[in-house]
This record gives structure tokens, sequence and C-alpha cells, in this order.
């Protein structure tokens, strides 16, 4: 899985760097040539617009970047396809939106175009949807999109490329600041400074949204390594360039990484003391630890779930309607939340655990082998034994 930013690819003024273009897609080939699968997420429709529209530098207005990006997006797959083709490969062009990734049949949508793209043997080339995504065009998180993507086809590793080559504990311009080869977790970015913005004012993105992106992708089992598009070939090949993020979880179900990332809650439902300590620990929501309802959802939706103060311990999928839930709460075992469907956030207080509650002395077994018993019939064990 490999992301490209738009300073990757174009000139200072805007326009589409064919050089560059080439190099990357020289890497990307190679790679495939070697048996790998390979997905691009590509930045840049908007940049690859500017000189066309003779427009010098990223508009502020939505309008004028939603033209940017209509011509823009045109051309981006168009040099994509001439290139790819000196290979004899083929691209696929796969465009998303915010609305794509947060509703969840939209999202398996996404993964069965992926998954027949990659079997049929072309390249899948994903951008967000700028013509459209609002959202995209003001914030800028391709890099997040392609941790997500990254996850959808269950990466073995995400590259991401960018202008700088890796992770630097301050300002990469000033002098005395180092490089970060190796980032096994969040304490090793304690005290790291980390800029928000780019500077190449094409792009929106920058360290943050890079290392927000690894921290998703890395939870998820993928590894990351982020460094510059010049060393592409590097990174792919398992040499040692720019900064590795090691993977800190186990990839989870699909739903689960939708579900904690992408989706957008249709609602909130709050919880008593009991039922945060059970959701925090991966248990069921019954609708007796339900205090009450916020929203318009219906079974099936994405739903928070807050404790009694309103701040967000989980987030799950509900399994009944909003309209529902009054003549439910408080007193019924019905699940609300199934353990499956739920995942615990980070904004959850630790856990503690609930008293024991008195009940029946433990029974205690010991498994015997057959020599064992029969010693014991014969009377060659205790009387415990027997």
């Amino acid at each position: 899985m490999v992301k490209v930013g738009s300073s990757s690819l174009t000139t200072a003024a805007g326009g589409l760097d064919s050089d560059r273009v080439d190099a990357l897609v020289d890497v990307l080939a190679r790679s495939r040539a070697a048996g790998r699968e390979v997905v691009l997420v590509s930045s840049g429709a908007i940049a690859a617009g500017l000189a066309p529209l003779g427009l010098t530098e990223r508009p502020r207005d939505l309008a004028r970047q939603q033209a940017a990006a209509c011509v823009g997006q045109g051309l981006l797959v168009a040099r994509y396809t001439a290139s790819f083709a000196r290979y004899g490969l083929r691209v696929g062009q796969v465009l998303l939106t915010a609305d794509d990734i947060s509703r969840r049949a939209h999202y398996r949508n996404a993964y069965r175009a992926l998954e027949q793209v990659l079997s049929m043997g072309a390249v899948p080339v994903v951008n967000e949807n700028d013509t459209v995504a609002t959202a995209e065009i003001r914030f800028g998180d391709n890099d997040r999109l392609a941790a997500l993507v990254a996850h959808l086809v269950r990466a073995e590793l995400l590259v991401l490329l960018s202008d700088v080559d890796g992770l630097y504990d301050g300002d990469p311009r000033r002098p005395g600041s180092r490089r970060l080869r190796e980032i096994r977790g969040r304490r090793d970015l304690a005290g790291v400074e980390i800029g928000s913005t780019g500077s190449s004012g094409v792009g929106t993105g920058g360290m943050v949204t890079k290392v927000e992106a690894a921290r998703l992708a890395t939870d998820a089992g993928i590894p990351v390594v982020l460094t510059a598009a010049r060393h592409a070939a590097d990174a792919l090949a398992g040499r040692e360039t720019g900064t590795f993020f090691h993977r800190t979880g186990e990839q989870s179900a699909d739903h689960l990484l939708w579900l904690e990332h992408a989706s957008s809650p249709r609602g909130a439902v709050r919880i008593n003391a009991q039922a945060v300590r059970t959701v925090t620990r991966r248990g069921p929501l019954l609708a007796a630890g339900v205090l009450r309802a916020e929203g318009d959802f219906v079974a099936g939706d994405p739903v928070e779930l807050q404790d009694e103060s309103g701040r967000v311990v989980a987030r799950g999928l509900v399994g009944v309607d909003a309209k529902e839930l009054p003549r439910l709460q408080g007193r019924s075992t019905r699940e609300v939340v199934h353990q499956d469907d739920l995942v615990p956030l980070s904004t959850a207080p630790p856990s503690a655990d609930p008293a024991p509650t008195p009940g029946p002395a433990p029974v205690r077994i010991r498994i015997r082998t057959a020599e064992e018993y029969a010693r014991a019939s014969t009377g060659g064990g205790s009387g415990a034994d027997r």
C-alpha cells in the first residue's frame, strides 16, 4: 500500500511533473513484477488542475478548489494510465468520499471494488473525490484514507511518501534536528515537535496527518514506513529508510476498524457505571444499563456509548431502534449492542474490577490419566481421588 502526496508529483507551479510520476511508477511496476499486489493512494487532483486553469497557487474558496479537482483528476489518472502502460499494466481508478467510508454498506462496496480490480491484475489508484468531498478539500486526509484502505485490503505494509525523508524530532530545516529511525509506540513520540502543515503550497497535509495515519495503521497490525518519494524503492525493498513505525496491534475485523475510525455516529446512548465497566472490557451492552438515548437511530446504526457525564467510552452498532429503547431501559436484559459489534475508545476511563458477588463455592476439577484412574479404582489412590 503506497500513498503519495501532491508535493511529490507536481512542479512548483502546480502542474504534474511527468518525470516524478514516471519515477514512482517505475518503482511500483518493479514491485508488481516481483509478485506483489500494489494499491496506490494518490493525491494531486487539485494540484494538477492549477496550471491548466491559470492558477498560481491553491485557491482558498471551495468552488475553485472543486473546479481544479474536476480538471486535475482527469489529468492525474491519464498520466498514471500512460505511465503504467509502459509496463503493460492497466490502472483502475477508485474515487471515494468521506460518506463512502462512514457508511458501512458503502465501505463494503469499496472493498469489493478494490478486491475485484486487484484480482483482475490492474493497479488501483485511489483518491478522495475532491470534486464533491468538501471535508477532504478543507482538511486533506488522504493519509488517513490510505491507512483505512490499507486495512481494507489487508496490506502487509503501508508506505507514506512525502517531500521529507522521515519524521524528525523537530523542524527538519533547523540545525540539530534528528531523524527518528524507529517508532515502537506512542511513548517514542513524547516530546517530538510535529509540524501541522506541508510547505509546498499545493498540498494540504503535513506530519500530523501522517503520524495519525501511522498510528491508525499500526494499531490495526500494519507496519508503516514514512519516507521521501525518492526513497520509495528502498521502502518497498525492505531496506532501511525514513522512519519505520512498528505495528502495535493485531488486524481486527474490518467492521471494527471502520466503526472506530471511519463511522459517523447516528446518535448516542447514555449508560450507567456498571455498563461502562462492561463495555470498556468488550462486554455486551444490555438494556438494563441504559439511562437514555439521544438521536433518531435505527437498528444497525453506529452510536456512541457515553457515561453518565457524557464522556464517550465506546462506539457500537446498535441492535434496537431509538424509539424502542425507552420501554426496555433499566429493567430488560435484552442486548442493545453485541460485544462483537463494539469498540472501546481511548477516551474511556480505566475500568475497575467490580466487587465480587457472593455465589456457590468454586468446583475444582482434576484431570487424570487412565493409569491414575485404574490405581484409584483398585484402592491405589486416595479417597479424594476416588
